[in-house]
């Protein structure tokens, strides 16, 4: 944590305990605890990441305006996670992919808590079955930028589709899911197939997931462990050069006026 920020000031601001973004981190807090035990039961490794990572360093916990939570993993442990989390969930929660809710079309998974309700600013999230508070699980893998530049382009015409407000949501819904089915039968599977043939020591978000930031793993391996709301969490073995790459400045806080959130509406049930 950094001792040179008022803590105190910035959580009695934006998350004083008992308001509605603080009742939302506790409950992610609690889904990342149920997620951190599935995986160390199943020896699985994942660590904290962008935003929450971030928070850990910075702030001991969540940033304290932040409204989500994130966590990445290398490629075959997100395959192994997505088979044993849906036999392994408590009933309060929910695994999130295109196979099991037919509106999602990202090529990662949340996590999705069933006791909430929340609705995302970019209204992406109106043709998902599943919308309560969640935590992204991002796959991580060794690509090669111009073939990340490729899958980003396919993609993007979900990110089309929806912003159409001429078609109704059942539409969008069907066309989205089309494009979702040619990306993983067919584009993605070659796209890794030429990956194989163009070594790379730079490890990027999989195929399908349009952000940019590179991993090496210099700085990833091996994992060590960080407080986050009181809990020690699995990090990056070099956190530095990793926040670095993604945010500059990481220990100056960014203009307090004009922060974005990524949720529009939520409601919580006890």
């Amino acid at each position: 944590m950094d001792n040179t920020i008022d803590q105190d000031y910035l959580r009695s601001r934006f998350n004083p305990e008992g308001s509605l973004l603080r009742r939302q981190q506790h409950r992610m807090t609690e889904m990342l605890l149920v997620l951190d035990g599935i995986c160390r039961k199943h020896n699985i490794q994942y660590w904290l990441c962008s935003g929450t990572l971030l928070g850990a360093v910075r702030h001991g916990g969540y940033i304290p305006w932040d409204d989500d939570l994130d966590v990445e993993m290398l490629r075959p442990d997100y395959e192994r996670l997505m088979k044993i989390l849906p036999q392994e969930l408590p009933d309060n929660l929910q695994l999130q992919t295109p196979e099991t809710d037919k509106g999602y079309f990202y090529a990662y998974a949340k996590l999705r808590d069933r006791r909430s309700l929340l609705r995302e600013t970019n209204s992406y999230d109106r043709i998902f079955d599943m919308q309560g508070i969640y935590i992204d699980i991002f796959p991580m893998e060794r690509i090669p930028q111009c073939l990340r530049w490729v899958s980003c382009r396919t993609l993007g015409g979900c990110y089309k589709v929806l912003k159409r407000k001429d078609i109704s949501d059942d539409e969008a819904r069907r066309r989205v899911r089309r494009i979702y089915w040619f990306n993983k039968h067919i584009v993605f599977p070659v796209l890794r197939a030429l990956a194989f043939f163009i070594p790379t020591k730079t490890i990027r978000y999989s195929f399908g997931i349009p952000y940019d930031d590179i991993r090496l793993a210099s700085y990833l391996f091996p994992l060590q462990k960080i407080s986050f709301e009181g809990h020690m969490m699995p990090a990056p073995a070099d956190c530095d050069p990793y926040l670095r790459d993604k945010f500059g400045d990481y220990k100056s806080l960014p203009d307090l006026d004009t922060l974005h959130l990524h949720s529009s509406s939520l409601t919580i049930d006890d």
